[in-house]
């Protein structure tokens, strides 16, 4: 039977993974393949069946997976954690973000603002409607629209082509991409930390090789891809 594993993740992780199974690939001569989707719809794959050697997603939705029996939660670890990221679109002078007034009064301003179907956006979404910013699409002309990203879809996408003036996603989701500046994260006193973990699919018939993978992930090999990605090691 070959050591080849299939996995899969959210995308918040994808950048991650595509240069740690290089690595792995480099060092090991082993393959590994991960398709990176939204995470709701990850997960539900997971628990609807689709045979996986490894599941990598958020902490809250791996603890699902294994009261589900989906996962080994013995062979459950830590991989890294991400913060939240702001960008706006290139070439627009950037809000101030520096505290959490001035980062309210700077979306009071904007006309639209985009966040995820993920952990990030559940967070981010929470902050908003304490500030007395409401997704309702009832609400106040005098606030800005909010526009929820398509499961699977950055929010840098609606940054980019100016369907929101400010977007809020893991800050791994926001770097890199073409027309979008990252300004900065989200100050200290609402930033909220997301960990995401990797277990073997209990479905999964290659227990030693899944198990020589996570190793190598959690390891400190896999700490300058971590970095690289806007990731911390978990």
């Amino acid at each position: 039977m070959s050591d080849d594993l299939k996995g899969i993740s959210s995308m918040a992780t994808r950048p991650l993974l595509a240069r740690l199974v290089a690595q792995y690939e480099y060092e090991t001569g082993r393959h590994v393949k991960f398709e990176s989707v939204g995470g709701v719809a990850a997960a539900k794959r997971v628990v609807d069946g689709e045979a996986f050697d490894i599941v990598l997603l958020a902490s809250d939705a791996m603890e699902r997976l294994a009261q589900e029996g989906r996962i080994d939660k013995g062979s459950l670890v830590d991989v890294v954690r991400s913060s939240i990221g702001i960008a706006v679109k290139t070439g627009v002078s950037p809000p101030d973000i520096g505290s959490e007034s001035a980062l309210r009064d700077s979306v009071l301003k904007v006309r639209a603002v985009g966040y995820s179907t993920g952990p990030s956006g559940t967070h981010v979404l929470k902050v908003l409607e304490r500030w007395g910013i409401s997704a309702d699409v009832s609400a106040s002309e005098d606030e800005p629209r909010l526009v929820q990203a398509s499961p699977g879809v950055p929010v840098g996408s609606l940054i980019a082509s100016g369907e929101v003036d400010i977007g809020f996603q893991q800050l791994s989701e926001l770097s890199g991409l073409e027309g979008v500046t990252l300004i900065g994260s989200l100050p200290d006193e609402i930033q909220f930390v997301t960990t995401f973990s990797a277990a073997l699919c209990t479905a999964s018939r290659k227990r030693a090789a899944v198990e020589a993978f996570l190793e190598f992930i959690t390891s400190p090999a896999a700490a300058q891809a971590k970095t690289d990605s806007g990731m911390d090691a978990a």
